[in-house]
């Protein structure tokens, strides 16, 4: 049996026994954590290959190609040439940020040579996967301040200790002449470029393209060129950049890279958008285990598995295992997402740190009750259920001045239903959309949604720190 699969027989063991166990938990945040340093050298190449898979979008041409040419390159001896490129466009790194340094650490301790390449010369066209407008290219200045902690922040998640090359793109890009640079342009189709869904949209609604955004796609792809790679990492919107230098590698005579792309990690906030600063519905890697405790407890229970998968080192068979007890009700969600909140503190910060913030959790919040609040205001579902929640928010409640306040606040993700048992208290976040529909509706809804029954305990609607006890469901 390989290492790995030594270390998920006894986290299997783990999951499915009483995960509301402070023992249990710790005994298995020991296990999965320690799996981040485990040596994946004797995996085969085809159990390399589908490990990888398992956590991507997509691998080009295709996972079998991917096995055989690790295959090839252990016979040769020697690993695959992987890549994975950084923009230094800010300087604070977050949990989305850390996908594909998880998945470029899998790859070095599979015993490939990996390269994180700094684009410090592409940082200054700025890569416009994505975007609706151009963004503003980066000084020097910017670039250093940028670099400066990043190290710091992913090292968590990526052992800087073993061989791992830095490279700058400005070594070879900033040399690039106009005659190569044309001689380059003359083969690669104008087509090609202009595909892009997000370029297509924005000439559509009138904002316009600069030369140097086109050029974007062709400079990363003379990063593979000038680095001969075997594979390049990626975010799924950045497959087409990924893909050009798999063009531009056979134009140089070069054997095409295979591209492996991550998926876009969902924000906490569970409206559907991609974690980012802009939006605040991320999780900085500088956060205190506290508050990163705390954040991975308020996301829907929907979530928790593309975390899992996303920032853990657990199996497919392991997290099938949690969701089938969850599904027959064996395991609570409040406790499968303590532990996951653990696993993310445990990779920041450690065991001990995790189990301090859960403690801290469960003496902050779960064994806080509102039933102990002498005075809490009631909704008469049976009276009232009939109107909106944002209705009775405003004019029965009085919690907010106006329905439009009322719906501001569930924009914010600061509406929710808490339904409140022994065990402790379940949180469901309300939509703006939710919070136009009739209460008695949504309440019903959102608790069969959660798999809760209405008499599973008490139930209450929070409006930011309003709370009202709901009657009568």
């Amino acid at each position: 049996m390989t290492r790995l699969g030594e270390s998920v027989a006894r986290a299997s063991a783990l999951l499915t026994a009483d995960l509301s166990s402070d023992t249990t938990v710790e005994k298995l945040l020991e296990e999965t954590g320690s799996r981040r340093y485990l040596d994946l050298t004797d995996l085969s190449a085809k159990d390399q290959a589908e490990l990888i898979a398992a956590r991507t979008v997509e691998v080009l041409p295709g996972v079998d190609q991917l096995a055989e040419r690790i295959e090839e390159r252990r016979t040769a001896g020697r690993g695959l040439r992987i890549k994975l490129g950084i923009d230094p466009t800010a300087a604070d790194v977050h949990l989305g940020h850390a996908v594909p340094v998880i998945i470029l650490s899998r790859f070095q301790r599979m015993g490939h040579d990996v390269t994180l390449l700094i684009g410090d010369f592409t940082a200054k066209i700025g890569d416009p996967s994505g975007r609706t407008a151009e963004r503003p290219p980066l000084t020097d200045e910017d670039i250093a301040r940028n670099l400066a902690g990043y190290q710091d922040q992913v090292r968590p998640f990526f052992d800087f200790e073993k061989k791992v090359s830095f490279r700058r793109n400005s070594e070879w890009l900033a040399s690039y002449t106009f005659p190569e640079l044309l001689g380059l342009l003359a083969q690669v189709p104008a087509s090609h470029l202009l595909q892009r869904e997000d370029f297509r949209k924005r000439l559509a609604e009138g904002h316009g393209l600069t030369m140097s955004e086109l050029l974007y796609p062709v400079a990363q792809g003379l990063d593979s060129v000038a680095l001969e790679c075997d594979v390049e990492l990626g975010g799924a919107d950045q497959l087409l950049n990924l893909q050009m230098g798999r063009k531009l590698m056979e134009l140089r005579g070069q054997r095409p890279q295979l591209v492996v792309t991550m998926p876009l990690i969902e924000g906490t906030d569970g409206t559907g958008a991609k974690m980012s600063k802009s939006k605040g519905n991320y999780i900085p890697l500088s956060a205190p285990a506290d508050d990163v405790f705390g954040k991975i407890m308020s996301i829907p229970d929907r979530l928790m598995a593309p975390y899992l998968r996303a920032w853990t080192e657990w199996t497919d068979g392991e997290i099938d295992v949690v969701k089938a007890r969850l599904e027959d009700r064996s395991l609570h969600p409040m406790d499968l997402k303590k532990v996951l909140a653990g696993e993310v503190v445990t990779a920041l910060y450690g065991v001990a740190a995790a189990m301090a913030a859960r403690a801290g959790f469960v003496a902050q919040f779960s064994k806080k009750s509102f039933t102990d609040v002498e005075t809490l205001p009631e909704v008469d579902v049976a009276e009232h259920g009939g109107e909106s929640v944002a209705g009775v928010l405003s004019k029965v409640l009085e919690f907010q001045p106006s329905a439009s306040a009322a719906r501001r606040v569930a924009k914010q993700n600061g509406l929710r239903l808490v339904i409140e048992t022994e065990g402790g208290q379940e949180s469901l976040v309300l939509t703006e959309a939710q919070a136009v529909r009739p209460l008695a509706e949504v309440a019903a809804e959102a608790l069969a949604g959660a798999g809760l029954a209405a008499d599973s305990g008490s139930v209450y609607l929070k409006a930011g720190r309003k709370i009202a006890r709901l009657r009568g469901l």
